[in-house]
């Protein structure tokens, strides 16, 4: 699956640190624009495998689970 999101970069020092308004809680960084926006990667996955985890655990077992695809 593959979905576009915004990275914010913003410079703090020697460093470029990056997030996503679309997924609070993803953060990243480095030493240059790239890194910091190559970074958001691994937390967007951890993000969105445990909301999914998450939400799929007090379902009742009649419950239908589709795949939607968002382009």
């Amino acid at each position: 699956m593959e979905n576009e999101f915004t990275a914010i970069i913003e410079r703090d020092g020697e460093w470029f640190v990056a997030w996503c308004p679309e997924v609070p809680g993803a953060n990243g960084q480095g030493r240059t624009k790239d890194e910091a926006r190559e970074s958001l990667a691994e937390p967007f996955s951890l993000i969105l495998q445990d909301r999914r985890e998450d939400a799929l655990r007090g379902l009742p077992p009649d419950a239908l689970r589709e795949t939607v695809r968002v382009k």
